[in-house]
């Protein structure tokens, strides 16, 4: 047994093991890279880095093909531990090459703590106009909203995940259930014509149009748009009707974007949008400006002036966001991250990370590792040199 557990202590310690890490990961590096030209920069995190498993497909089955970044970086970070519990002992002498490996560990717990705990979303926000929320165009939900009110609409939000789970939904501030029928991911609208079949929709959209899935996407500037069948049931399980709800009925079909019914006395809309995050502060879009380039249509600087309002009314000021010069807030980072068309409005990439100082600090601490490794190696040599 203790021969054993030798053999396995040293498997972890071995620089054989990391070399062979890092081989691997420049490897899944390159890769990824040649992967993003067809499923952009979210499908590589995705399929390459968060994960463990590099999945393929035949015949539609899933095949392990590569392992994964989380796999390569949980073993390297292992590795590194178990080699300095191991191996190194703390001294002086030691303290720059110490201090960088610390450094890299905590660069690659920065990494996971990122992919675990990062959120984004966008603000789009046309010139004067104020939000207090985010959406993601990673995930939807069911809106129901009570509008009967005119000065103030009740929304229930329904996640796409309790929609993807087809189970009957009885929200307490609901008079009924939701149920739902289907949900695709992604889909596409299609008119209906004189010969298409029955539809699956007995009201709203579902009259003129009907969904057909599609694959998903992971290519730049195209987004998925979920639809879903869902269908409201009153007591005893009295149907009210089945509706198509889709994230692509918008512009061209105004009508739709928030179908309305009639129940108990209540005016009602229904919608399927991307998913909100609400945030106890508003910003106004006071002015934006994009600049480019003599002669071309090439940004050069665009920028957005907007003004923070509390909640509670403790702050109240304007700032300008622009390219390197993000807004930090309430634990959030407001990115200049685009424009709407006509320079209408402009787009904030919002991001909530905890961890975000952590790769700061890992680089100061390689760095000043480095700086006192070679420092004393330099003076060591200064020292043995001959007098002149």
């Amino acid at each position: 047994m203790p021969a054993l557990w030798q053999s396995f202590v040293q498997f972890f310690v071995s620089l054989r093991l990391t070399v062979a890490l890092l081989a691997l990961s420049i490897i899944l590096i390159f890769w990824a890279t040649l992967a993003q030209v067809d499923i952009g920069v979210l499908g590589v995190q995705q399929q390459f880095f968060h994960t463990f498993i590099v999945l393929g497909h035949l015949n539609g089955l899933p095949v392990p093909l590569y392992p994964g970044g989380y796999f390569l970086g949980g073993l390297l970070f292992v590795n590194l531990v178990a080699a300095h519990l191991c191996r190194f002992k703390l001294t002086a002498r030691k303290l720059g090459i110490q201090l960088a490996h610390l450094g890299v560990i905590l660069l690659l717990v920065g990494e996971l703590l990122s992919g675990l705990w990062q959120q984004e979303s966008q603000m789009t926000i046309a010139t004067g106009e104020t939000k207090n929320y985010g959406e993601t165009d990673q995930h939807c939900e069911l809106a129901i909203i009570d509008a009967t009110d005119p000065q103030w609409d009740d929304v229930v939000a329904i996640p796409d995940t309790a929609l993807a789970a087809g189970r009957t939904i009885q929200h307490p501030k609901l008079p009924f259930q939701v149920i739902p029928h289907a949900y695709f991911p992604n889909a596409v609208l299609v008119k209906r014509t004189a010969g298409s079949p029955a539809p699956a929709g007995t009201t709203g959209a579902g009259l003129e149009y009907e969904a057909t899935p599609v694959p998903l996407t992971y290519k730049e500037k195209t987004v998925n748009l979920p639809a879903a069948y869902v269908e409201l049931a009153g007591p005893g399980g009295k149907s009210l009707g089945t509706w198509l709800v889709s994230a692509m009925i918008a512009d061209s079909q105004d009508r739709f974007i928030a179908q309305p019914f009639d129940y108990e006395g209540h005016s009602w809309r229904l919608t399927l949008r991307f998913a909100r995050t609400y945030r106890p502060f508003t910003l106004t879009l006071l002015k934006f400006t994009h600049d480019v380039y003599p002669g071309t249509d090439i940004p050069r600087n665009y920028s957005s002036r907007v003004r923070l309002q509390s909640a509670d009314g403790r702050d109240d000021r304007e700032v300008d966001i622009y390219m390197n010069n993000p807004l930090r807030y309430a634990g959030l980072t407001f990115y200049q991250a685009g424009f709407t068309p006509n320079d209408a409005g402009t787009i904030l990439q919002v991001v909530s990370n905890p961890s975000w100082r952590l790769p700061y600090v890992s680089c100061l601490l390689v760095a000043l590792g480095l700086v006192l490794q070679f420092g004393q190696s330099l003076t060591g040599f200064l020292r043995r040199r001959p007098a002149p």
